[in-house]
């Protein structure tokens, strides 16, 4: 009787980018079944049993986005074993594959990268990025262009005072304590509130859509914001309290007091910008980390 060897099986470890309209998820995060609003991990972690692996696939996203929010380019590392031995699927193959079974969610997978199994999506990330989306020229959403309503927020119907934004920004780089310009959530006494904005630009912004005949008046601007990690809604925190002080509603002096302050207390709540015009743009890694590793075999 002779007897056939099975090939060994062999578990990859993958990185993904992926970008979604977060208008309709409850978050990126993974909801409980019950609930009645997923996350777009929920549907990463479907798409992915779609393609029958040997092993239950639980996806690690690197950046946590809020109900609304959305992302050009998010990432997540997960591990896939193929049945029977199978080999590894190629990242082209795997980034297809994904995306077929995604239809018809606004989530799309851009890249895949075959890292080492000591990869992580979140402790490895180097920096992130994010932009906020603000429009001058109208103060209600539903005076906006309708591609545009859920994807940036109308914050007054006159220019704001971009200069005194812009000197305000300022004061928030470096490393601070940014207790001021968190929310306070079950994470908040294991995470250290201090944290380091390495950029904080006011730019002009585009709209998404190029026949603007009927908006012209509108004005785009961009809020960027980079730090190797955020609070939690840190940079709404943050992007509420510049565009007070491009209103006239605050001065430099009261953003010098509330970084001060120390207290997620002293910030006025009335001022937090709304998730709709928040957009994830990277996730940086070393690129030695996206590299195939010698330890990697198969």
């Amino acid at each position: 009787m002779v007897l056939v060897e099975r090939p060994m099986a062999v578990t990859a470890r993958y990185l993904i980018y992926f970008q979604y309209c977060g208008t309709s998820y409850s978050g990126v995060m993974k909801t409980p079944s019950h609930q009645p609003v997923a996350g777009v991990q929920n549907h990463l972690e479907a798409a992915l049993q779609r393609l029958r692996p040997d092993n239950e696939v639980t996806v690690s996203i690197s950046s946590r986005t809020d109900a609304g929010v959305h992302a050009h380019c998010n990432a997540a590392h997960f591990d896939l074993r193929r049945k029977n031995g199978k080999e590894p699927f190629p990242e082209e193959l795997l980034v297809s594959g994904l995306n077929f079974h995604l239809q018809p969610e606004p989530i799309s997978i851009l890249k895949a990268f075959r890292v080492s199994d000591t990869f992580h999506a979140r402790f490895g990330a180097r920096s992130r990025t994010y932009t906020y989306r603000l429009v001058t020229g109208c103060a209600h959403r539903s005076h906006l262009p309708v591609f545009e309503r859920n994807l940036c927020w109308p914050v007054s119907s006159r220019p704001l005072n971009t200069d005194a934004m812009r000197e305000a920004a300022c004061l928030l780089l470096g490393t601070h304590d940014f207790s001021t310009f968190r929310s306070l959530n079950s994470e908040t006494p294991f995470k250290s509130p201090l944290k380091t904005l390495l950029q904080a630009d006011l730019t002009p912004g585009t709209s998404i859509t190029t026949q603007q005949t009927h908006h012209s008046h509108l004005e785009f601007l961009d809020l960027t914001f980079r730090s190797p990690s955020f609070l939690y809604k840190q940079v709404r925190r943050m992007t509420g309290a510049l565009v007070a002080v491009g209103q006239g509603r605050l001065t430099l002096q009261h953003i010098a007091e509330l970084l001060e302050s120390r207290d997620s207390r002293a910030y006025p709540g009335s001022l937090i910008a709304p998730p709709a015009g928040l957009f994830l743009n990277t996730v940086e890694y070393d690129e030695n980390d996206l590299r195939v590793k010698d330890d990697i075999t198969g």
